[in-house]
């Protein structure tokens, strides 16, 4: 637990986690305030479309938007420089002659990691709240299937949206673990992150190689809105989620393997 805690506060203890935080809590107030001063007639559809008459889908549609980007790279950065920056600073020598162990030490911040991922969701979710109460009226939500529910059960839903998303980017936070663990400099470890995730977003728009679209990364990233239906689809949910868990067991055991191995004296 004393690992566990000291790696929280090396995540949050960066000036540029609070940085990324607060950029990431500023895409709901954005959206919202460009909606406000656009009007209702927008013209705008999907989630966006429904902000002005339910400040509601300002949650959903700021987690839609930030997905794709913002997200991804505020885990590229953590998790590139989660090994990568101890050991360009020398620290992570000491650390892997603690009697606490390899082990533990990479499971400590494999978690702290996922903290990351769950209070960068968060984030967005309770900033989008509020931005969507203050800028636009709010009420029973009407899903996508139609039905219409209370509020409190929206919000609900938003909140395991927030959770699932969360999920999703644990694949990724693997990938940026294990290349943390190759290398002494978080910045090749940053880069390299990100440029794997741009090969497989790229990967995924290739037509021609539709057989392996299933198996990428960021397949079933969009399964999140099949929370929004009554009753939620399930199928693509759990797909992602075990296409995450499958990419985080390879890439964890990968940097496991490596860590484990590495030389202290290099």
């Amino acid at each position: 637990m004393a690992l566990f805690a000291s790696e929280l506060h090396l995540v949050f203890g960066r000036a540029r986690t609070w940085v990324t935080l607060a950029v990431l809590a500023g895409v709901p107030v954005l959206v919202g305030v460009a909606i406000r001063l656009s009007g209702s007639e927008g013209g705008a559809e999907g989630f966006i479309g429904q902000v002005a008459g339910n400040g509601f889908f300002l949650i959903v549609a700021s987690l839609a938007l930030s997905l794709p980007f913002f997200l991804p790279t505020a885990v590229t950065v953590v998790s590139g420089e989660s090994l990568a920056g101890e050991a360009s600073l020398g620290t992570l020598r000491n650390m892997l002659t603690a009697p606490a162990g390899r082990s533990r030490l990479l499971a400590a911040k494999m978690v702290a990691l996922a903290v990351f991922c769950l209070t960068a969701t968060m984030v967005i979710w309770l900033s989008g709240l509020i931005a969507g109460v203050v800028l636009f009226p709010v009420g029973d939500v009407v899903l996508l299937s139609g039905t219409t529910v209370s509020l409190a059960d929206g919000l609900l839903r938003a909140f395991g949206i927030a959770i699932l998303i969360a999920l999703s980017l644990l694949g990724l936070a693997g990938i940026g673990l294990f290349v943390s663990s190759l290398t002494s400099t978080p910045l090749a470890a940053m880069a390299a992150t990100f440029g794997a995730f741009i090969v497989l977003g790229i990967l995924g728009a290739i037509p021609q190689i539709d057989v392996i679209h299933p198996w990428l990364l960021m397949y079933g990233w969009t399964s999140f809105a099949d929370l929004l239906r009554d009753p939620p689809y399930w199928g693509a949910i759990m797909r992602n989620l075990w296409i995450q868990a499958a990419y985080l067991a390879v890439f964890y055991a990968a940097a496991w393997a490596r860590l484990t191995s590495r030389d202290i004296n290099g």
